[in-house]
């Protein structure tokens, strides 16, 4: 009887590892590259930057970002289009 538990505790333990190891682990990031815009998706929220009085400051809580809104990484902004 001992022998079978410790065999399906193995197997248990070996199936959780696998799962875990081919990237099914909860909170997985994945990073884009800096080549392309992204779109945002579905329920997305986060703390972003907003330009008051020419200064970029990151808001103080998180912010619901609408679906389907762009994402440019800043080389694609010219910063003589915030110069008031």
């Amino acid at each position: 009887m001992r022998r079978r538990r410790r065999h399906w505790r193995r197997i248990a333990i070996a199936l959780l590892s696998i799962a875990l190891a081919s990237g099914c682990a909860p909170g997985r990031t994945v990073l884009v590259t800096d080549d392309s815009p992204v779109r945002i998706g579905p329920g997305t929220t986060g703390t972003v930057y907003r330009l008051i009085d020419g200064r970029w400051r990151l808001s103080p809580d998180r912010v619901t970002l609408p679906e389907g809104w762009y994402v440019v990484p800043p080389r694609f902004v010219h910063p003589e289009d915030f110069e008031r």
